[in-house]
């Protein structure tokens, strides 16, 4: 499978991942910081909370990893956390902040 395919479908198993408090994927929530692939499909993944204290600080990452191991022709994840930048709203997608009342 081409890298091209292979984000893709990395980018469409992030939509079915939702913020416990939030009804919209953190995809959309702009959580994803970061999607690298390598040549041998080990998947490199930064992403951030919406918050340092967020419930889901624990659960997330892990949610994410394992999601994404069960695409096809992934070789490996690495799931990390980073807090710079900050995330705020205004990384939300259009659709996410339509969905939250933002716009």
């Amino acid at each position: 499978m081409d890298k091209e395919t292979l984000r893709q479908k990395v980018e469409d198993c992030l939509q079915t991942i939702y913020d416990p408090e939030l009804p919209v994927s953190i995809f959309e929530l702009g959580l994803i910081y970061e999607i690298n692939i390598s040549d041998d499909n080990v998947v490199n993944i930064v992403m951030t909370l919406t918050a340092p204290g967020c419930p889901a600080a624990q659960s997330l990452p892990v949610e994410v990893d394992n999601k994404i191991r069960e695409i096809e022709g992934v070789k490996d994840v690495f799931v990390s956390v980073t807090w710079s930048p900050a995330w705020n709203k205004s990384m939300m997608s259009e659709a996410a902040q339509l969905e939250l009342g933002f716009m």
